[in-house]
């Protein structure tokens, strides 16, 4: 791959990752799932322990998590975002940051694993987690910030 096609790559990738964003941020649940492809995997926040497709490409769960969360918009940040992408396989990882002060504000990591399907880069892996407390009490660690 030359340095070129893979910047134009990586440049895409990072539009499919900006993009998540601003659909969060406007509670467009059908957006959001749209880069997701037939054969998605996820690993969310939200239980069960593994999402596949039909049912992680569905946004009924997220529309709904939407209403939970009452008016306006998500607040939704990607932050120290990284992407490495080859001809036809990419991955990115980042820090995310979630909510609204006075709301909920949450910190997780993410993994991101796309392919190439048709041109268009799609995303195949999803691994969303937070950090807990190994000191016996097993918290979720929702107080930390990079």
């Amino acid at each position: 791959m030359t340095s070129s096609a893979q910047s134009q790559d990586e440049d895409q990738i990072r539009r499919v990752m900006a993009e998540r964003v601003t659909a969060m941020h406007h509670r467009d649940a059908e957006r959001f799932v749209s880069h997701y492809a037939p054969e998605i995997v996820k690993f969310d926040l939200d239980p069960p322990l593994q999402h596949t497709a039909p049912e992680a490409t569905d946004s009924e769960g997220l529309r709904a998590w939407f209403t939970s969360k009452g008016d306006g918009p998500i607040g939704y940040e990607i932050h120290e975002l990284s992407v490495t992408a080859g001809d036809n396989v990419a991955f990115c990882h980042s820090l995310n940051q979630m909510g609204s002060e006075g709301l909920f504000l949450l910190w997780f990591r993410s993994t991101v694993g796309l392919r190439k399907i048709d041109g268009t880069w799609r995303i195949t892996h999803e691994h969303n987690s937070t950090p807990f407390y190994m000191d016996g009490s097993d918290r979720a660690a929702l107080d930390l910030t990079p």
